[in-house]
């Protein structure tokens, strides 16, 4: 099951977004060593986690996190836009309609076949909520380890500008195009996983 939450939650008020964030500490923090705000010790929260973010959260039976993606819309602050614009050669693309990709998080508890059957339908979840929501692209950031990955999805994605340095890897912008014809790429792909998309309960304390 994927449930989709409108708007970041006040840590402490919901299990299934609190087990997100420390899942983004563990392997942000923890394993890749990235330079992002720590709350409480134990939850990755940075400036973006607010009340325009959407998050697609991959939950068992139990309710516990196996995977979980963050969409922010363009016409407002998110992390190519406003922290790294000089990835885009031609201008960052920004529209209601072009939501950006980020914190792609997999639990450090999943087997390694377990995390591509998540993955691939955290993929399947955004191009469905897309379509759904009138989204025609997506923007991603993904450095060198991350890039083949995005690739091998089978959707139609493009540079937004050449490679640069950030840190030790390799970064650059993705745009990925939506259309119809898209869950027909992922399947042909062998990409495309169907879940069933929840709307999470909406009755808590959003974080603004």
């Amino acid at each position: 099951m994927i449930q989709i939450f409108h708007g970041a939650r006040v840590p402490g008020t919901n299990a299934i977004l609190d087990a997100m964030h420390r899942d983004r500490k563990h392997v942000f923090v923890d394993l890749l060593k990235w330079d992002v705000p720590v709350v409480d010790g134990c939850f990755e929260i940075d400036q973006f986690d607010n009340e325009r973010a959407i998050y697609l959260v991959a939950v068992d039976n139990n309710g516990a996190h196996r995977g979980s993606i963050r969409l922010l819309p363009t016409d407002g602050p998110h992390i190519l836009g406003t922290i790294f614009p000089d990835l885009c050669d031609g201008g960052v693309p920004r529209s209601r309609n072009i939501y950006e990709i980020s914190r792609g998080c997999l639990s450090i508890r999943l087997r390694a076949p377990e995390r591509l059957a998540v993955r691939n339908a955290l993929t399947t979840a955004a191009v469905e909520f897309a379509l759904l929501q009138e989204i025609h692209a997506f923007t991603c950031i993904a450095d060198s380890g991350w890039l083949s990955q995005v690739l091998a999805l089978g959707w139609d994605c493009w540079p937004l500008g050449l490679p640069r340095k950030i840190g030790r890897s390799l970064t650059g912008a993705l745009r990925i195009d939506i259309t119809p014809e898209t869950p027909h790429l992922l399947r042909d792909a062998g990409t495309y996983v169907s879940a069933p998309l929840t709307l999470a309960d909406a009755g808590e304390r959003v974080l603004a």
